[in-house]
């Protein structure tokens, strides 16, 4: 069992359809058994939920409203903990099913090595797959301290499944000098620092390809995103996610899922982080999916 059948809490806003009726299922992944510094993103899906509540419905950006949507929430995995082979299972089972059923995906972490059975799952359903990366980490490492499952090692384990030429990462500003190094050397595009502007300019190559966004809210500068297990100095702001997110929603890219990770609701004194998670989520659900 993936989830418990008798869960009545608190749902994102305005995702009250049923399973059967949705086109977009949110799920949360509370997992962060791996993570090398501070622990806490496991409750990060109930506060997004939680945040949400004091949303618009609407979007002024892209003149929507989740009213035109059926979104289900499904509340957040049942998982094994501190198993995270066996947690990692799980997720890559229930994203099959949510493909198999039509289902548009939106993952909420939890730790960004679950992202990773995300992607494998979609890459089996879209094997022309691309993989947009948000993040302050270059999380290219094969291992962290002699483990292979690491929130440090989504992006390296995905290049290798799809190819590095079809990752795409951005607001990179953190990270071993041999990651980036793989990263020049592996033909994957990664930019720097920033996000919106370089992320424009490869759109255009991606038109009409599938393609999996991945957001860690750390590509956020702390300034903006305390509420986060490794907050890095130096990062983009609010208005260039959204930004960003915008560019993607209106381009030729044929979204297939996404997800964003890693609030960490313990270090979010304010809620900035959570405030803006969801947010983004909103931004991403009225304007990724194509039908």
């Amino acid at each position: 069992m993936y989830f418990d059948e008798g869960y009545s809490g608190r749902k994102f806003i305005m995702a009250d359809k049923t399973y059967e009726e949705s086109q977009i299922v949110m799920f949360g992944m509370p997992m962060d058994y791996t993570v090398s510094f501070r622990p806490g993103s496991r409750f990060g899906p109930n506060r997004i939920r939680e945040a949400s509540i004091g949303l618009e419905e609407y979007s002024v950006y892209l003149d929507k409203h989740l009213e035109e949507l059926a979104v289900h929430d499904a509340g957040d995995m049942l998982l094994p903990f501190g198993n995270a082979a066996r947690s990692l299972d799980m997720i890559e089972g229930y994203a099959d099913q949510l493909l198999e059923d039509g289902k548009f995906i939106v993952g909420l972490g939890g730790e960004h090595l679950v992202s990773w059975p995300v992607m494998r799952a979609v890459f089996k359903k879209h094997p022309n797959l691309a993989i947009i990366h948000m993040d302050a980490h270059a999380d290219l490492r094969e291992s962290y301290e002699g483990e292979v499952l690491s929130h440090s090692t989504p992006i390296r384990k995905v290049c290798e499944l799809i190819g590095a030429e079809n990752v795409y990462s951005f607001g990179i500003r953190s990270g071993m000098r041999e990651e980036f190094h793989y990263a020049q050397e592996s033909g994957m595009h990664m930019s720097k620092f920033t996000v919106a502007e370089p992320l424009k300019a490869v759109l255009p190559s991606l038109a009409g390809r599938p393609v999996y966004v991945t957001i860690d809210i750390d590509v956020l500068d702390p300034a903006y995103a305390p509420g986060t297990g490794t907050a890095e100095a130096g990062g983009i702001s609010s208005t260039e996610l959204l930004e960003a997110i915008h560019a993607i929603a209106g381009s030729e890219v044929t979204v297939v899922g996404c997800d964003l990770v890693e609030v960490a609701p313990v270090y979010d004194h304010a809620e900035k982080t959570a405030i803006a998670a969801s947010k983004f989520l909103r931004e991403m659900m009225l304007g990724f999916p194509k039908s």
